[in-house]
């Protein structure tokens, strides 16, 4: 297979509902076209920020093909694939395939935590069962599988194999991955608040959870990482770190969506198991969000 060009700031879209969790389709294709007109190069829909696992498996199909309407080719759209079973996993990327979405961001099976023989028949199983080009999603300190720099050698030898989504939180990954397998992966950093040092390292994309509030700080981030003008991009950086943090906790779909709400993009409302916040946890999350909005730096 021929790589893809994946590369630059990839927003982890939020999934927009109304008040009584039901989905609002059109406040998520406008945050879809907003984030895109403010100069993103790609998209990944139902992913972890999405909630994936909150929806049907109708559902699902209902949201991709939004965001495939509201996109229209200017950017590659792909899909998170987050399954109990492989079987599901595997149907779930051939109708992605039937409804033209560019590629799979693929999970390892959610619930059971595979071994790492388990973990490659599970991935193998997924780039096989469609033509998509596959991005492999590694998030230990979320899901407790992990995916290690040697197992990636072995999954080499599949060719819609394509792509990694470095969350481990351990920077040295990067190397190791390149040191083991070249220019055989694209390489995204996955951790908001070490997208510079990941981009340093060699990653040249970046899946992104606060891009869906601050969608302009984002690629102006990325852009100054490119040009190597690193006293710029440190300055952004520091600014934006304290927001990036938000990326890294167990609520992050919770504090993502405030932050969008407080800048006008999103709706702060997750499906239940996650609830709302309240109390001082809200306070000190709208603390962080309404001192870098009033800071906000002029790009």
């Amino acid at each position: 297979m021929t790589k893809p060009n994946w590369h630059g700031v990839y927003p982890a879209a939020t999934t927009h509902f109304h008040a009584d969790y039901s989905l609002n389709l059109p406040a998520f294709q406008t945050h879809l076209d907003q984030m895109i007109k403010a100069g993103v190069h790609g998209m990944v829909v139902l992913g972890s920020v999405g909630e994936n696992t909150a929806h049907d498996y109708d559902e699902k199909m209902t949201v991709l093909a939004a965001a495939k309407e509201a996109i229209a080719g200017r950017v590659p759209v792909l899909s998170g694939v987050a399954e109990f079973t492989t079987a599901t996993a595997c149907r779930y990327a051939k109708d992605c395939e039937k409804l033209g979405i560019d590629g799979l961001m693929v999970l390892p099976a959610m619930v059971y935590k595979s071994d790492p023989r388990e973990t490659l028949a599970h991935f193998r199983s997924v780039a096989r069962a469609s033509g998509l080009p596959v991005m492999i999603y590694n998030n230990p300190p979320a899901y407790s599988t992990d995916v290690t720099p040697e197992m990636f050698v072995e999954l080499a030898d599949e060719p819609t194999i394509v792509s990694i989504k470095e969350s481990s939180g351990d920077t040295r990954r990067i190397t190791d991955l390149i040191n083991l397998t070249g220019d055989r992966y694209i390489l995204f950093s996955g951790v908001d608040d070490l997208v510079l040092e990941s981009a340093l390292l060699g990653a040249v994309g970046w899946i992104s959870g606060l891009v869906n509030a601050f969608p302009a700080e984002n690629r102006a981030l990325w852009d100054l990482i490119l040009a190597q003008k690193w006293t710029e991009a440190l300055e952004l950086y520091r600014w934006y770190t304290p927001l990036l943090h938000l990326d890294v906790h167990v609520k992050l779909v919770q504090y993502i969506k405030l932050a969008a709400q407080e800048t006008g993009l999103c709706s702060e409302t997750t499906r239940p198991p996650r609830l709302a916040l309240e109390g001082a946890e809200r306070e000190k999350v709208l603390g962080i969000i309404r001192k870098a909005i009033a800071n906000r730096p002029k790009l």
